[in-house]
């Protein structure tokens, strides 16, 4: 039985007044009723761990009065009423469209506007954004930044298109010189990250980033498989990662705009030195 025949099944009304599946979650069919139980969760909370958020988040975000109906949804392919974050018109999309679409109509025409699209690619600051850190990505930007200069006040890059609903995605590294990101993947803990709809969204938002002149290096750790062209697949962050980093933003935008961000004293410059000397 696949996802949809399994959420579809999991509200159909059966004569009692109850539904016939139960998930191994706890949605679907209370106890008594269930006619079946299934090992494995419901094809809504599968959705909500491969795209790493909760049933609560998703919660704040749909329209007052529907609630109730979420809280115990299984299907994906749902239809509910959601609330623009930005305060525009409420908008009707399915639950995988709202948890991995684009957002509401209005915010898609805004970020396709002609003034919008004039503001593609730039770097910027954006005050309270949260993203989750990891230690990884904390030493690989720590290394990265011994060798060349990194900007401290940017974490976002504007887009001519909406992810996950907003105009600008927010690369894990940023190096606006170069209008170069970096992204540091691995499949975490659990094996399922950057994996499956997250891969799907990795390559989005490289699509997004190449629409207004940006490139993107990935490194790709864990057992990760190449994505995109300027991949670099290890089995964890060290220097000889950051020596192909370095190599591969002189690949891209040439040796003297790279030359241009090392630091002094690192074996790069002196090298650069010597040459120019």
């Amino acid at each position: 039985m696949d996802s949809r025949s399994a959420g579809g099944q999991a509200n159909r009304a059966e004569p009692g007044g109850g539904t016939s599946v139960r998930f191994r979650c706890g949605h679907g069919a209370v106890p008594g009723e269930a006619r079946i139980t299934i090992q494995r969760d419901c094809p809504l909370c599968m959705l909500l761990a491969e795209t790493k958020r909760s049933r609560a988040q998703l919660l704040r975000k749909v329209a007052g009065g529907r609630r109730t109906a979420l809280a115990a949804e299984t299907r994906i392919g749902a239809s509910y009423e959601w609330i623009c974050e930005r305060g525009h018109s409420r908008f009707e999309a399915t639950v995988r469209e709202a948890l991995t679409g684009s957002g509401c109509p209005k915010c898609r025409a805004n970020a396709a506007a002609p003034a919008a699209r004039l503001e593609g690619g730039v770097p910027y600051m954006k005050p309270g954004l949260k993203t989750r850190t990891s230690m990884t990505e904390q030493r690989l930007r720590l290394l990265l930044g011994e060798r060349i200069r990194l900007p401290h006040r940017v974490n976002a890059v504007k887009i001519s298109r909406t992810f996950y609903g907003k105009p600008e995605v927010w690369p894990d590294i940023i190096i606006p010189a170069l209008k170069i990101a970096i992204e540091y993947d691995d499949p975490g803990r659990d094996g399922t990250a950057h994996r499956g709809l997250k891969e799907a969204s990795d390559r989005e938002k490289d699509a997004a980033l190449a629409e207004v002149g940006w490139e993107v290096i990935r490194v790709r750790a864990g057992g990760l498989d190449e994505l995109g062209p300027h991949s670099i697949v290890c089995p964890g962050v060290s220097g000889a990662v950051v020596d192909r980093i370095i190599a591969l933003l002189r690949e891209i935008r040439g040796d003297g705009a790279v030359g241009r961000l090392l630091i002094t004293g690192s074996a790069e410059a002196d090298v650069d030195t010597g040459a120019e000397a």
